[in-house]
């Protein structure tokens, strides 16, 4: 299996297969677990609770803070390569625009410390894998 950068949409049951190759590579892996809900409050709390965070979040759950503390907290870490993998991401009715919010700031995250200009020469490559939980069997689309 290959760990690529970005974002990618999998299987449920590719799950392990991706963490058994991050441990295999030495890549660092941060689990995100919602417990199947995906409001802004469960996000957030997944966050505080498994991401490095710097600076750290305070008690206020504001996108652009999140934005920037997971940019700093994974940035810190000096490390070349960080897996996430968010094994029960889906859209929950009524928080549906929060869903797309997280997916968002993932997708910029990922797409920043990829670059040299951004990280002062020392770029981090974040692959985010999501396995969206079925809803009525469809699963929610990501891209690349």
């Amino acid at each position: 299996m290959v760990i690529d950068r970005g974002l990618h949409e999998v299987p449920g049951a590719d799950i392990p297969g991706i963490l058994d190759e991050a441990a295999r590579q030495g890549v660092p892996v941060f689990t995100l677990s919602t417990a199947g809900r995906t409001d802004k409050e469960a996000f957030f709390g997944a966050v505080r609770e498994t991401l490095p965070l710097d600076p750290p979040l305070g008690p206020l759950d504001v996108w652009d803070a999140l934005s920037d503390s997971v940019w700093g907290g994974l940035h810190a870490l000096e490390t070349p390569r960080v897996v996430v993998v968010w094994p029960d991401a889906r859209p929950v009715v009524g928080a549906e625009g929060d869903f797309w919010i997280a997916l968002s700031i993932l997708r910029d995250e990922l797409a920043t410390l990829a670059e040299d200009r951004y990280t002062s020469g020392r770029p981090t490559q974040v692959s985010v894998y999501i396995a969206p939980a079925p809803i009525g069997g469809e699963a929610a689309p990501a891209e690349d």
